[in-house]
């Protein structure tokens, strides 16, 4: 059986994701420790949280963490889909690993230098990325 070549990428963002949830536990657990943080004080106070107490070097990986649950969704939804209608080859491949790259290039300044403007346009070539494949995807299934 031959493997649809779009779910390259999107293995290689899950892997990715993986990698950024090791950096983040890797820098925050000891910040916490650090600061000899009581986890369990966050749960007594919900105004408290990591973000008051932490760096903001630190949390900068836990945010990219989350962001890499937002809009990634869709393109592991719209990878699959591809995939399993026979249309995950080609130019959806190349848009899939041009996302990925973008996506990857986004966590790496976010978590180091965190330039807004720098974030913001790689994340807006990444949504166009992501457009281009659901619309590709459309085509397909309307």
């Amino acid at each position: 059986m031959k493997v649809a070549e779009i779910l390259q990428p999107a293995v290689a963002l899950m892997i990715w994701t993986m990698v950024m949830w090791l950096w983040m536990y890797a820098t925050r657990i000891p910040a916490m420790n650090a600061v000899k943080l009581d986890p369990d004080s966050l749960a007594r106070d919900p105004t408290r949280t990591l973000d008051d107490i932490l760096p903001a070097q630190i949390q900068w990986k836990a945010h990219n963490y989350n962001h890499l649950h937002e809009a990634p969704t869709l393109f592991y939804a719209v990878a699959l889909l591809l995939a399993v209608a026979g249309q995950g080859n080609g130019t959806s491949v190349i848009i899939a690993w041009a996302y990925v790259g973008l996506r990857v290039i986004h966590s790496l300044v976010q978590v180091t230098v965190n330039k807004v403007t720098v974030r913001f346009a790689l994340f807006a070539l990444s949504s166009i990325a992501l457009m281009a494949l659901i619309y590709h995807a459309a085509r397909v299934v309307f």
